[in-house]
This record gives C-alpha cells, structure tokens and sequence, in this order.
C-alpha cells in the first residue's frame, strides 16, 4: 500500500474522518494503531523488524536516563562530600556505564539493518575473494525480505537515543508515544528522518478541524501526486529504456538519460516529501521540510544544503561531529600537527572525518559499490572545493562576478550537471557500466539523436515530450515563485475563483496528465528502496 495506490487514499481518508471524530486524547493512539496496520499490510513479517527496534531503543533510552537522572541527584546530595577529582572520576564512570548501554544498543539496530539489507552484498564480495582460491567453497546467500523504510526508522530512532544520551532531550516514558514517533506511516516510506524534539511537538498534540491548515495539507499533497505522476512516472519510462541497454543507447542517449533521471528524481523525491508533509498537515501535525529549492544550488556544497536536508543534517550531527572529535582522532591530529606541520595536521582529521561520512552516507544510500563510489566522489569533489576556496574568492574579488546573474546562471548550470553525472551511479548496475556509460558521451558521436526523431524510440511520444515539458516549466515556475515565499499562501491571498481554477485544475492534470495505463506500477518511490 504506497502513496499512489487506491488503497492508499481509501486508507488515509478513513484515517481522516476518524481522526476529527475520536475524542482529541485518542488521536495519536489511534495514528499509532493504524500506523501499525499500514506496516502490517505492508507486510506483516516486517513488525518483527520494527517492534525490535522501538523496545531496544526504549528500553536503553529510559535505562539511559535513569542513570543520568540518578547521576545528578546522588552529586547534588553529597556536594559537599566531593573533591573536584572525585566528582570529577564519578561523573566519568557513570557517563562510560552510560555509553556502553548506548553502544550496545546502536550495534544491535545497525546489525539488524546489516543483516537484512547488506547481508547479501556483504557474502557477494567474500565469495569474490574466495573465487581467488582454488578448491574454496562459497557462502550461501540469504534470503530476507527489506522491511519497507528500515534505513528512515532506524536512523530516526537511533538519533533520538544519541539525543538522550547527549541529554538534548528527556527519554520518553511512555512506549507507545515512541513506538509512534518511529512507526508514523507517512515517514515510513521515504523519510524525512525527523527529529524527537521537532515532530514530538505537535505528533502528540490535541487537534481541532482546522479548514486552512486542512486544505493547505491537501494542496501540498496534490502538488505532490502532480510532480510524481505527471513528471516523474512519465520521464521513468525513457529512463529505464535508456538505461537498460547500454550497447544501443550509448553516448548522446547517456547523456539524455542522466538529464532525465536526475528529474525523475527531483520530481518522484520531493513529490513523495509533499505527499508525506500534506497527509501530516490535514492532521495539525508539522513534518519539517526536506528540500529548499536543490536545483538552485550554486555549489555541491550548497547543494547539499539543500537537497535530503534531514539526512545531511543527521550525518553531520550523528557521525561527522562524534568522529572528528573523539579520542583516537583527536590523537590523530596532535600526531599529523607534530609531523607534517600545522597547516596539513588540522585538514587531515577533516579530510578523514568527511570520507568516513560519505562512505557511510554511500553505504546507507544502497549495497551496491555504485553507491560507495558515489560517496567518495562526493566527498573528494568537497574536499577539492574546499581547498580551492582561496582561489575561487580571489577570482569571484578580481572580476567581480558576486551577485553577477549570468555567472549565477553559470554556477547554477555546472552544479546541476554535476550533479547529473554524479546521478549516473544510481542509474547503471555497476561501477564499470556507469564509467562506460559516462565515458561514451565523449566517444561515441551520436548527437544527432537529440534532434532527429531518434528519441521518440525510447517509450516516450511527442505527446509524452510535450506533457513532460509543461510539467516542468510548471515545476520550475513554482520554484521560481517559492524563492520570495510561501506559494500557498500566495494563492489564498487571491479571490476564490481564481483559487478554484488553480487547485482545482491541478486536480484535473493529475487525473488527465498522469502516467497510467499497461505497465504503469506506481507502487514505488525511488527513495523507498533505501
């Protein structure tokens, strides 16, 4: 049951209508338990998965703060009995009990989500070594269904115990207001990776039918079903034929492919995002934002800003941070400080803490070593930037280019297309196949195709070019008009005919424009597959 099934909308009308009839103390009770029975339909092998993780993540947080609680109240009865040492030696002892139960905790989720989505891969490349070796035997592959958004739940629970034991935030004692925070059925399917504080805010609130936070939410989500089923499952088509064979569409098509798959993506990602944000607000419930208009993105620095921001946000927080500043690389930096000066002893450390995160961000992002490679190519391109920054300033000073808007329209231009290529490690099925796939725009000599009929031969019509080229002026006006604020709220400011025909005949694009028909499977967003 996703987003764009029937069953869905049945599924969350039902959920709608009950919610502004239970009394206002049982609608986060009754969100949990249709929570629970959209994952049981999802598959009901996959609680195993989730309950796992809510009772261990639970469990560890309220054991967590209990002893931090303890901590203080034993230090404040026997103030005056303590040294500065002894205070000192206990609140280390305490804290290392403490992280013991944290880690403990961490390495049982994150082999869960080893085992069933890396387990696999994992044998894959054992076996390759072992291949190596004559008369070696090879492991047998298991076979495990993914839970649907275990990557999401995981990391989105495991941040809440690191916030707890941070004391950012109190654990929650209650286990069914946690089991909801890591089950909400909106985020399950692709994200974003909310944070306790942030979502708890208004998850757990009273709610009364409110009709403009209602019908803002049934916008944000018809937006979504626009960009996802007028955009992104139409381009999906040339995409897959492009992609599928590299020996016939090579080169000039590569490049066609890259183009469209990297709007594939923006379209089916964030109209996925719209759809998850809009179903959480008919509800009064605030869901932050994701994206912040990636495309305009100036820099891939820049672009990481923007694009995925709950991810990027949690990879910084959760492993950037506690990699670059724990013991082993603080030792690390005094050791590159005192042997290749100061210069290149503080960049090292970064430079190591940055690959560390990409790779994991990689590695979270798919098994596969397309997905790694992206990673570390993000991270080295970064990194490279990064040391250029003198030189960019000093040419950004001598021609004054800053705030120039062809040279931002430049900068805008080069992002996107390396954004582009870096896209192509999602779309082929290996490291080689994206290499040779990249490295054929530049031999193979076909640019004839994009001007002579040859890419009507990739699934897609003149009508399907034409429905997709409206799509997208129309995706990239609003994101023109969203730069000097809130859409929505410019529409409502204008008279109820014209809000009519505008809502209402976005309703009639998706019905009209949406790819549909045989082979049509819109069961899957591209994100949910991590």
């Amino acid at each position: 049951m996703f987003f764009t099934s029937y069953e869905f909308l049945g599924f969350v009308a039902l959920l709608f209508i009950a919610y502004y009839l239970v009394p206002k103390k049982c609608q986060w009770p009754l969100l949990l338990v249709a929570s629970y029975i959209f994952y049981f339909i999802a598959g009901p092998g996959y609680l195993v998965y989730i309950l796992a993780t809510t009772v261990t993540i639970y469990l560890t947080a309220v054991l967590i703060q209990k002893k931090s609680d303890n901590e203080s109240a034993y230090i404040k009865e026997h103030k005056a009995e303590f040294s500065k040492e002894e205070k000192k030696a206990y609140k280390k002892k305490q804290k290392s009990i403490r992280f013991r139960w944290l880690i403990a905790c961490l390495l049982f989720n994150i082999g869960i989500l080893v085992v069933v989505k890396y387990a696999n891969f994992i044998i894959s490349n054992v076996n390759g070594v072992l291949s190596l070796f004559p008369n070696t035997g090879q492991l047998s592959f298991v076979s495990l269904a993914l839970p649907m958004g275990i990557s999401f739940y995981t990391f989105q629970a495991m941040g809440y115990l690191i916030d707890v034991y941070r004391g950012t935030i109190k654990a929650e004692r209650n286990p069914f207001k946690l089991a909801l925070f890591i089950s909400f059925f909106p985020l399950l399917i692709q994200g974003p990776i909310s944070r306790f504080k942030d979502l708890s805010a208004t998850l757990y609130g009273q709610h009364s039918f409110d009709a403009k936070t209602v019908s803002y939410g049934l916008q944000r989500m018809l937006w979504g079903y626009f960009k996802k089923m007028v955009v992104a499952d139409r381009i999906l088509t040339g995409v897959s034929t492009i992609i599928g064979d590299m020996d016939t569409y090579h080169g000039a098509y590569a490049f066609v492919g890259m183009l469209f798959y990297t709007l594939e993506l923006y379209a089916d990602f964030t109209g996925g995002i719209d759809i998850t944000i809009g179903i959480a607000q008919t509800m009064g419930i605030t869901v932050q934002e994701n994206f912040n208009l990636p495309y305009f993105a100036t820099s891939l620095k820049d672009y990481w800003r923007r694009w995925h921001i709950s991810m990027c946000t949690w990879f910084k927080d959760y492993v950037f941070y506690p990699v670059s500043i724990c013991h082993p690389m603080q030792k690390f930096t005094r050791f590159c400080r005192s042997h290749l000066g100061n210069a290149v002893g503080k960049r090292l450390p970064v430079y190591v803490a940055s690959l560390t995160v990409w790779l994991a961000t990689g590695v979270w992002h798919g098994a596969s070593w397309n997905f790694i490679v992206w990673g570390l190519a993000n991270a080295v391109i970064l990194l490279v930037s990064e040391e250029l920054e003198p030189l960019y300033a000093g040419f950004h000073k001598r021609f004054h280019v800053d705030g120039n808007p062809f040279y931002t329209f430049f900068q805008i231009t080069r992002t996107f297309l390396m954004i582009c290529c870096l896209n192509m490690f999602d779309c082929y099925s290996s490291v080689g196949e994206t290499f040779g796939a990249f490295g054929s725009m530049f031999t193979a000599r076909n640019w004839q195709i994009i001007w002579d009929g040859s890419l009507l031969t990739i699934g897609l019509t003149m009508l399907d070019y034409g429905i997709l080229l409206f799509g997208i002026i129309v995706m990239l006006t609003v994101s023109l008009v969203q730069r000097n604020g809130s859409v929505r709220d410019k529409i409502a400011a204008r008279p109820y005919p014209v809000r009519f025909v505008i809502w209402y005949g976005l309703f009639l694009l998706v019905i009209l424009l949406g790819a549909y028909g045989i082979g049509y499977d819109a069961s899957q967003f591209i994100y949910n597959r991590f």
